[in-house]
């Protein structure tokens, strides 16, 4: 089974389930050789890596997986392209800092006051998918509404301004898909060329400085070292780098699988709209199940044993994020979704330890609002797929529809 397991083929990602529970049972943490990776399978085995940061290490994390070209390569040296270790990938001593000022962002006052500006912008884009499906037109929940909607957010949280919030999915969506994909030579290359286009911006805007007082840039632009002295701009630019992605495209991920569940069964649709919490629940359920960030990457620090297999020093593991929360040892009937199961919150979908995400709050938040306002404002949204796959986003550690079309049945 275990060569025969390929993490970026189209049925591995439109049923990774199967593939997940052998390698619990067989091979629980597994040397794939078309990544290089171990894969590290089991709930306890994933959570001792990411809480024993001395023996297992985040500097891989946001290396390239596929080895990039010549001339991708050339296009990013060509416009400066540096992202020194910030915060997915920092384990030096400015990582706490660093976080600290990012999770400012994320505070619960915050995230209460960006419920109301969520809401706000679920119901405009929601207006214009509602009047499309009383035409008999088919609307797209994620495209229009999903992929949008945390975009929107996350540059009214962060302060973002001077770019459009579709150049800036663009940047994003491109960014994953160089970093963590399998694209061609040739597809490198313009891949390359928008993710150079996104740190030539990044750059000019902390080169520039912020007249805003309390947007990201500007926080970081007034950030000391522990020694006084400050942030410099290449590392200014790289917490800007991964917070912007993660701050849309993850949060977009996960609102299109949330909605796309829930439209499967329309008992629970309906139950989204009505039923105090019962929106926040579906989105737990569903983190647990099937999050968009479905692994993570560490290397090992040292020789250590993980899962009855000795591993040296230097060694890159894959950790599945997506397997640790279906694995039954940890999870009674993993495969169904119980909203309000009594141990959902142990899933592993935001990490844990020193680099569990900043912006977890938020992300459940927008995710609960987004669902809860499209049950209310499209009652009778109806999945126009039927018996055909879903077209899903298969990168090595993000997985998501990338559709979702609907229409009214009335």
């Amino acid at each position: 089974m275990t060569t025969r397991l390929d993490l970026f083929d189209p049925g591995f990602v439109q049923a990774p389930y199967p593939w997940l529970a052998r390698l619990r049972q067989e091979a629980p943490v597994h040397f794939d050789p078309r990544t290089g990776l171990w894969v590290v399978s089991r709930y306890r085995d994933v959570r001792h890596v990411l809480l024993d940061t001395a023996c297992f290490r985040p500097d891989n994390a946001q290396t390239a997986v596929t080895a990039l070209s010549l001339p991708a390569l050339r296009v990013l040296a060509k416009a400066g392209f540096s992202l020194p270790p910030a915060l997915a990938d920092n384990s030096g001593p400015n990582h706490k800092a660093l976080r600290r000022l990012t999770a400012g962002y994320f505070s619960a006052d915050r995230v209460a006051a960006a419920a109301r500006v969520t809401e706000e912008t679920a119901a405009r884009l929601l207006q214009g998918i509602g009047r499309n499906l009383d035409r008999g037109q088919p609307g797209d929940l994620v495209a229009d509404y999903a992929h949008i909607l945390p975009r929107l957010v996350m540059m009214h949280v962060l302060g973002v301004r001077g770019v459009d919030p579709a150049t800036l999915g663009r940047w994003s969506d491109d960014a994953l898909e160089l970093f963590w994909g399998r694209p061609s030579p040739e597809r490198q290359v313009t891949l390359a060329e928008s993710v150079a286009q996104f740190h030539r911006w990044l750059s000019d805007r902390v080169s520039a400085g912020s007249v805003e007082q309390d947007d990201l840039i500007g926080a970081l632009s007034r950030h000391l070292r522990q020694d006084g002295t400050p942030l410099d701009p290449a590392t200014a630019v790289a917490v800007c780098f991964f917070v912007l992605i993660a701050g849309q495209s993850t949060t977009g991920q996960l609102i299109a699988t949330v909605l796309r569940r829930a439209l499967e069964a329309p008992e629970t649709w309906a139950r989204a709209g009505r039923e105090r919490g019962f929106a926040e629940a579906w989105v737990e359920e569903t983190l647990r199940i099937e999050p968009p960030v479905t692994s993570w990457r560490r290397i090992t620090a040292c020789e250590v044993e993980l899962g009855g297999v000795r591993l040296p020093a230097g060694s890159p593991l894959l950790l599945m994020l997506m397997s640790a929360g279906t694995d039954p040892d940890v999870f009674e009937r993993p495969q169904q979704m119980c909203p309000r199961r009594a141990n959902v919150r142990r899933h592993l979908a935001f990490g844990t330890g020193p680099h569990r995400c900043p912006g977890a709050s938020m992300a459940r938040m927008e995710a609960a609002t987004a669902l809860r306002s499209a049950a209310r404002a499209l009652p009778r949204a109806v999945a126009a797929t039927g018996d055909t796959p879903v077209p899903m986003l298969g990168l090595l550690s993000f997985r998501a529809p990338l559709h979702l079309p609907v229409f009214s049945g009335r």
